[in-house]
């Protein structure tokens, strides 16, 4: 949803629709997802039975979700300016309450929750005040890092351990060191990106 795509008449502007479509009702449903999954993670204090896998496999479907209301909205020509908005705005949901709720767990260090909070929720405050005047997309680094972020939640919430053994937490580490890297970077590039085009206008 946060890339234009060319409609099919080949016009330069993108259609526009009206915001109740189906991309942003896939993406209102994964907001509204978020607390179903914490309580879900959280319900058997992060034990390794059957809501964790539960809470594990509904985190991936509604993150995956993000993929799948893109799509539909270029294909279709869908793109909204609260698609834009909203879409972002999902991610960080689902992703900034797994982080919470593994911490919560002791399961991931509460400095790492919180420097990526900061960043995600800078922006997306940043995104709400110049709503009015412009909106910003989600930029490529952005949505790296949102695909890094996702990949090591996932790896941390399903108890892998059970199957391959302690050494999978080496894995779900490397991974998130990944995401907390990409998670600055792109926060850095977010603050650049937006300086220029501030000057521009």
């Amino acid at each position: 949803m946060a890339i234009p795509a060319t409609p099919p008449n080949g016009s330069a502007r993108p259609t526009r629709s009206a915001n109740l479509n189906v991309p942003n009702a896939i993406t209102i449903v994964r907001i509204l997802a978020a607390p179903v999954f914490i309580w879900m993670l959280l319900a058997d204090n992060g034990e390794d039975g059957g809501l964790r896998w539960a809470a594990a496999i509904l985190f991936i479907v509604a993150i995956a979700t993000d993929w799948v209301d893109g799509a539909i909205a270029r294909k279709h020509g869908l793109i909204t300016d609260l698609g834009k908005l909203l879409d972002p705005i999902a991610d960080k949901v689902l992703t900034g309450g797994a982080l919470v709720a593994l911490s919560i767990l002791g399961e991931l260090p509460w400095w790492v929750t919180i420097l990526v909070l900061v960043r995600e929720i800078g922006i997306t405050v940043h995104r709400m005040i110049v709503a009015t005047d412009h909106v910003v997309a989600a930029a490529w680094m952005g949505k790296l890092k949102t695909v890094a972020q996702s990949i090591a939640i996932s790896f941390a919430l399903v108890p892998l351990n059970t199957i391959f053994g302690d050494w999978i937490f080496w894995v779900n580490g490397v991974l998130m060191t990944i995401a907390v890297l990409l998670t600055v970077a792109s926060g850095i590039d977010y603050v650049i990106t937006e300086l220029k085009a501030r000057r521009a206008r």
